[in-house]
């Protein structure tokens, strides 16, 4: 985004006017925006504003929420660039592994008992908002055996807000292809052979594959790829077909049956509006532009 021009055109004289990329004039206008709009820009709902951690670790939250995917999430700001963020961020992850039930009280008050005893505590993630980060920022984050997504913004005039992520880190260190592979391809073979294998594997490197900072949340219905948002959820093999859920309008998608269905206003496991069903490894590269798609636009 620092490299990001935008320009506004003027339809009455037909020419082209800049739009000046500026920070905010206080931290605390960058928190206002995100909190007022957390689940659009984010994908994340908003659960609390400064919250307290007490006497004894003397502390304020910036902002608390949870994921798509029943995630707790910290998110801490910072108007331009400042070295400590990350530091204080994980400083208020450790407390929240450790206050666990106050902070599934507090879904169950603003959110409800059936999204608190569906909190996942296997993958808690860190964002951290700022004007920038440094190349010392990025290294940090690829250290730590926690998720964290670092997310540069910028206003465009009085209007418009860009949020770019430069880092994106799940919990536990890289780990090599193959490793990744191996809880796709039971929990394929688990229910049915070979073929069933080879597609879960297939899909699981095609959407890993699409470009860095690609997350994999393991949930008991789905798994979901995560790039800051959700951007595909893939349910466990039927008999004789693989469910991909989308982040892609059906209405901007020529529908073909049998392989892409509208699935607005109908109850399934994981997050999208576009199902996709695959059978066969063809299926598989059909589906490519689609989750390019939804891919960028996470």
């Amino acid at each position: 985004m620092s490299g990001l021009k935008l320009f506004r055109t003027d339809t009455t004289s037909c020419g082209m006017t800049e739009v000046v990329p500026s920070l905010a004039e206080v931290e605390a206008d960058v928190q206002g925006l995100v909190e007022a709009h957390m689940e659009t820009l984010l994908g994340v709902r908003f659960l609390a504003s400064e919250y307290g951690t007490g006497p004894v670790h003397g502390g304020r939250i910036d902002s608390l929420g949870l994921d798509e995917n029943g995630s707790p999430v910290i998110v801490e700001y910072k108007r331009g660039t400042d070295a400590g963020v990350i530091n204080q961020g994980l400083f208020y992850l450790a407390w929240l592994m450790d206050h666990r039930r106050e902070f599934e009280h507090m879904v169950r008050d603003r959110l409800g008992g059936t999204t608190a005893s569906q909190v996942l505590w296997s993958s808690p993630r860190l964002i951290c908002i700022a004007g920038d980060f440094t190349r010392y920022d990025v290294h940090a984050v690829r250290e730590h055996r926690r998720s964290i997504d670092l997310v540069r913004y910028r206003l465009f005039g009085s209007d418009l807000v860009g949020l770019e992520t430069v880092a994106s880190v799940s919990g536990g260190m890289q780990v090599a292809r193959r490793a990744r592979r191996e809880p796709v391809a039971q929990a394929a073979a688990d229910v049915q052979g070979a073929a069933m294998v080879e597609l879960a594997i297939a899909v699981d490197e095609a959407l890993l594959g699409l470009g860095d900072g690609v997350n994999r949340v393991q949930r008991k219905q789905y798994r979901a790829y995560q790039r800051l948002r959700n951007f595909a959820c893939v349910c466990p093999p039927q008999r004789s077909k693989l469910l991909v859920y989308l982040k892609v309008d059906p209405a901007d998608v020529g529908l073909v049956p049998g392989f892409t269905r509208d699935v607005r206003g109908l109850g399934h496991h994981g997050t999208g509006d576009l199902e996709v069903q695959l059978r066969t490894s063809r299926d598989v590269e059909r589906a490519q532009d689609l989750f390019r798609a939804s891919f960028a636009a996470a």
